[in-house]
């Protein structure tokens, strides 16, 4: 890979629909596989959705009834809203194609950018995005490994079950969070959707669904991590740097087998 352009699709009050915003993904991926531009990276922030990926169950949507898009990524469920950056790069894989290896390159990317704002992330094994650790399970407060619901009962719902259970305060029980969503589609060689950061969200409205599909832990932001508010505006050009960084200096390798 080689060049990487950035295009600014909207922001605060100028932020783009969702499904507006797909359908100009749509646009550029049909124009990089003809290669009649270079690889693109769209950023923007959405107003509040609920996107679903190919994987979604029906228990992990909003119990209201609250409309959700269906898209064609992969993943699950998750929101966009104000104080979210949210980057779809669209570019052109080397071949062999190998998707994983391009997920770990944005995961990087967003990894070396919480960490120029002082927040220390890391991968979770088997869970694709962005973490923040948690405590150990035996020193974390509230209810004892024995005593969680989550970990016993296949039926348990943290959206039924209290604010206590509520993804958006799994900082506060010192579990791991997520800072920075990941779901990404492959067609004919060429990346769509994207990664998704939480700056300075209200991250109540992840408490309507299971975000991800993942009952056991939570969400947050640069924001609540770091105890001040980081705004989009200021995350945008951190991102672009270590995007360009990683994407554009990648050394395809065979995959292991």
């Amino acid at each position: 890979m080689s060049e990487l352009d950035f295009v600014h699709l909207g922001f605060g009050a100028e932020a783009v629909e969702y499904q507006q915003a797909w359908q100009e993904q749509r646009r550029v991926h049909a124009a990089r596989f003809a290669d009649e531009v270079p690889d693109t990276c769209l950023l923007l922030e959405h107003p509040p959705v609920y996107t679903a990926g190919r994987r979604t169950a029906d228990s992990e949507r909003p119990l209201d009834g609250t409309p959700v898009v269906d898209v064609d990524r992969g993943g699950k469920i998750t929101w966009h809203g104000p104080g979210q950056l949210v980057g779809y790069p669209i570019v052109k894989l080397p071949r062999p194609v190998d998707v994983v290896a391009h997920v770990r390159r944005l995961e990087e990317a967003l990894i070396r950018t919480a960490a120029d704002f002082g927040l220390e992330t890391c991968r979770v094994e088997g869970r694709s995005g962005v973490w923040v650790l948690g405590d150990p399970v035996e020193s974390r407060p509230g209810l004892t490994l024995d005593l969680d619901p989550r970990l016993a009962d296949e039926e348990f719902d943290p959206r039924l079950s209290g604010p206590q259970y509520a993804p958006s305060n799994a900082g506060q029980r010192r579990e791991d969070r997520k800072l920075a969503a990941i779901g990404i589609r492959v067609a004919k060689g060429v990346t769509m959707h994207g990664f998704a950061i939480n700056c300075d969200p209200d991250n109540t409205w992840f408490d309507r669904i299971v975000p991800c599909g993942i009952r056991d832990a939570g969400v947050t932001s640069l924001s609540a991590e770091l105890g001040r508010r980081v705004p989009v505006a200021d995350v945008v050009p951190v991102v672009e740097k270590h995007l360009t960084h990683v994407l554009t200096t990648a050394v395809p390798l065979p995959r292991a087998v």
